[in-house]
């Protein structure tokens, strides 16, 4: 899946010629989406377990899922679904809203910096430090030249990163529009789902081009061997779960992380253990 859904480097990037609802190298259909992704838990949880288990001998590995997309195209149906595979005390889930005040006295990556995974964890950003260069760059919210400043930032961050041990995974979550105006209006249409709602959503709607052109320059200028990005398509989400989830299988088998051995005699323990 690395293959099929990674952004080349080096070519300009149109997302209106990708497909939302397409489902590359997925499963046939649904109900083998589902079961093809319950399927995969026992592999990721047992490779979660042998990457903390390598931390407590030294190993600085983790890894990060960055999470961007628009409105509803996934992000917290995601760490539901698909880091709900996972044993959660080895999760460092963060959620990154407008800056406060204090994080506005700061560089923007001062706030990321302070979220990391710490080794032998798994990170999830939904949102991320990408919001610097996507809100900021549709809202004027700084200026062009900071803005172009800031994808340098955010590379030789990303690079740091992948030099210190982690396994960068970003995943655009490809939403389309019509798509997002019907999952508006089925939290709409349930009093259940009302508090997921913003009005604010609409009048984001009227800007959509400006944001798909954000997020074509994102990914163009920052994707990378370190940290390249992933373009999952997000119409469908039983596709989005399995994808995501092939994604980070890949990932940690790439890692290989294994048990490390103990630092004592197994058998003189076992013999003293059993004489209590």
């Amino acid at each position: 899946m690395r293959d099929v859904l990674r952004v080349p480097e080096g070519e300009r990037l149109d997302l209106t010629a990708y497909d939302a609802s397409a489902t590359p190298a997925g499963p046939a259909g649904k109900a083998a989406g589902l079961a093809a992704t319950a399927a995969l838990a026992p592999r990721l949880a047992n490779l979660q377990e042998r990457l903390y288990a390598s931390s407590t001998a030294g190993d600085r590995r983790r890894l990060l899922l960055v999470l961007q997309g628009m409105d509803t195209s996934g992000k917290g149906g995601t760490v539901k679904h698909v880091i709900g595979l996972f044993n959660p005390s080895g999760c460092r889930i963060r959620a990154f809203k407008a800056p406060t005040p204090e994080e506005q006295d700061h560089p923007f990556l001062w706030r990321i910096t302070k979220a990391l995974p710490q080794p032998g964890e798994i990170g999830i950003f939904d949102r991320s430090h990408y919001e610097d260069v996507l809100i900021a760059r549709v809202r004027d919210l700084a200026p062009r030249p900071e803005l172009g400043r800031r994808y340098d930032q955010i590379n030789r961050f990303e690079k740091s990163l992948a030099d210190d041990g982690v396994t960068v995974v970003k995943v655009f979550l490809h939403l389309s529009y019509e798509e997002q105006r019907n999952r508006l209006l089925e939290r709409l249409d349930n009093p259940e789902k009302h508090w997921k709602f913003n009005a604010g959503d609409i009048e984001e709607r009227s800007v959509w081009p400006a944001y798909r052109e954000a997020y074509e320059i994102a990914l163009e200028r920052c994707t990378t061997d370190e940290a390249p990005w992933y373009v999952v398509p997000a119409d469908r989400k039983w596709y989005r779960n399995w994808a995501i989830s092939t994604l980070l299988l890949e990932h940690l088998e790439a890692l290989d992380p294994t048990y490390p051995p103990g630092d004592f005699d197994v058998e003189e323990c076992r013999r003293r253990l059993l004489a209590t």
